[in-house]
C-alpha cells in the first residue's frame, strides 16, 4: 500500500508482521515536507500505537538504523514526541484530563453535539467527506482533525469535551490522552490562543477549491463569526459501546495472569512466560470512554496476534474472583497505565521514547526542549 494513498484508500491490517511491514515503508523526510497534506506521506501508524501494539521507540529505532539522522527528520521525531507529550499530561492529571487544563474555554455557548458534525452536513465538503470517511475507515488525517475541532469549538461555539468523545468514539487510534488534549489545545483550554482555519487553508490542504462559504473570509476574521446557521443546530450525544457477550476465560490459578487492554495489546510483552493472557474489556472503562462497534472489532482483531489469549467482558473485581472462588491469591502482571491503575499486581513500566523526561510541562516545546537536551 502507497503511504501517500488518499484517505478513503486506507485499510488497517490487524496482523503482526504487516503492521511491522509498514514501520519500514516510513520515509521522515517525505513525512516532515508533506504531512499537512491529505494525501502526504503519514505513516498511517497511529492505531497501532495508540493500542500498545508497537512503540514509539520502535518506530524512532527503526527509522535510525535505516541511516536517516537526527537532524534531517527532527519534524518527524517531534511528532512522535508530541504523542509521548500528550501521555505524560494525562499520566500526571489523571481524570482531571477530560475538564480544561489551563484556562476555562472562552465564548462557549452550549455543552452539546453540533448536529450537522454527527451527519456531516457542515456545508464545507472536504469536511463532511472527512467525517464519512471517518464512519467508514475509522481515521481522519491529523490537521482534519484540527479543522473539526475548531469548527465546532471555534466557529459553533461549542464546548469541547463532548465533540471531543464523538471523534474519539470513532477512531481506531482513539486515545483518551492525544485527543483530549489536541482537542484542549485547539479550543484555547491547553493553549495560549485558539486555533482558527479558513476556507483558504482547508482547500490548500485537502485539494478543494470551495468558496462562499462561512469560512471564506480571511483568517483573522474568524474570530468574531456569528455561529452560521449549518452549526446551530446541537443535539445530546451518547454512544453505548457493543461489547461481545463471552464465556469466562478459564484460569489455571497456579500461574500468573497477565492483563491485556485496550492500550495493551502488544504482543512481545512477556512473550516467553507461561502466563494465563486475558484481554480485559471493562464496561466501566467503556461507559466512561465510549467506542464504536468498528474499534472494538479492531481492537478483539489485534488481540489475535497474542498466541493463547482470552477475552473477557467484565470488571477487574470479576478476575479477582476467579482466582478466589478456588482459594488462591490473585497474581496479576500488567502494565502502567492511567486508564488501569486500579489493576492490582505487578505493573511493567510502558517503553518511552524518552523515559527520563517525566511529569508535566506546561507546553510541548517546554518538554522538546528537555528531549532534545
Amino acid at each position: 500500500m502507497s503511504l501517500r494513498s488518499p484517505i478513503s484508500a486506507v485499510t488497517f491490517p490487524v496482523e503482526f508482521d504487516a503492521i511491522l511491514a509498514r514501520i519500514d515503508q516510513i520515509d521522515p523526510i517525505q513525512y516532515g515536507k508533506t504531512r499537512n497534506f491529505v494525501d502526504g506521506a503519514v505513516t498511517f501508524l497511529s492505531p497501532y500505537i495508540s493500542r500498545g501494539v508497537i512503540t514509539l521507540r520502535q518506530i524512532r529505532d527503526n527509522v535510525l538504523a535505516r541511516g536517516f539522522h537526527p537532524h534531517e527528520i527532527e519534524r518527524f521525531l517531534q511528532e512522535l514526541a508530541w504523542r509521548e507529550y500528550f501521555q505524560r499530561v494525562w499520566q500526571t492529571k489523571l481524570d482531571a484530563i477530560t475538564t480544561d487544563l489551563k484556562q476555562s474555554q472562552g465564548d462557549v455557548t452550549h455543552h452539546q453535539m453540533p448536529d450537522a458534525m454527527v451527519q456531516g452536513t457542515t456545508g464545507i465538503d472536504s469536511i463532511d467527506r472527512s467525517i464519512h470517511e471517518l464512519y467508514h475507515t475509522g481515521y481522519l488525517h491529523n490537521h482534519v482533525r484540527m479543522y473539526l475541532a475548531s469548527i465546532a469549538c471555534n466557529i459553533g461555539k461549542a464546548h469541547w469535551l463532548v465533540p471531543s468523545r464523538w471523534m474519539y468514539a470513532h477512531l481506531l487510534d482513539g486515545d483518551v490522552a492525544s485527543n483530549t488534549c489536541s482537542w484542549q489545545w485547539v479550543a484555547g483550554t491547553f493553549s495560549n490562543k485558539r486555533y482558527y482555519c479558513n476556507q483558504e487553508k482547508i482547500n490548500k490542504f485537502t485539494y478543494s477549491n470551495q468558496r462562499y462559504t462561512y469560512l471564506d473570509v480571511e483568517a483573522e476574521a474568524l474570530a468574531t463569526l456569528p455561529v452560521p446557521k449549518e452549526l446551530q443546530h446541537k443535539r445530546m450525544w451518547e454512544m453505548k459501546t457493543p461489547l461481545p457477550t463471552l464465556p469466562p476465560p478459564v484460569i489455571d490459578v497456579t500461574k500468573p495472569t497477565a492483563i491485556y487492554n485496550s492500550y495493551n495489546l502488544d504482543p512481545l510483552w512477556r512473550r516467553d512466560e507461561s502466563i494465563n493472557r486475558v484481554l480485559l474489556l471493562e464496561p466501566s472503562h467503556f461507559r466512561q470512554f465510549p467506542v464504536s462497534e468498528k474499534v472494538i472489532t479492531f481492537i478483539v482483531g489485534l488481540s489475535k496476534n497474542i498466541p493463547g489469549i482470552q477475552i473477557m467482558v467484565g470488571e477487574f473485581s470479576d478476575l479477582q474472583r476467579l482466582y478466589q472462588t478456588q482459594g488462591k491469591v490473585a497474581d496479576f502482571v500488567s502494565k502502567e497505565h492511567p486508564a488501569f491503575s486500579h489493576y492490582s499486581g505487578v505493573k511493567d513500566a510502558r517503553e518511552w521514547l524518552y523515559p527520563h523526561v517525566s511529569g508535566f510541562y506546561p507546553s510541548f516545546f517546554s518538554y522538546w526542549k528537555k528531549c532534545n537536551r
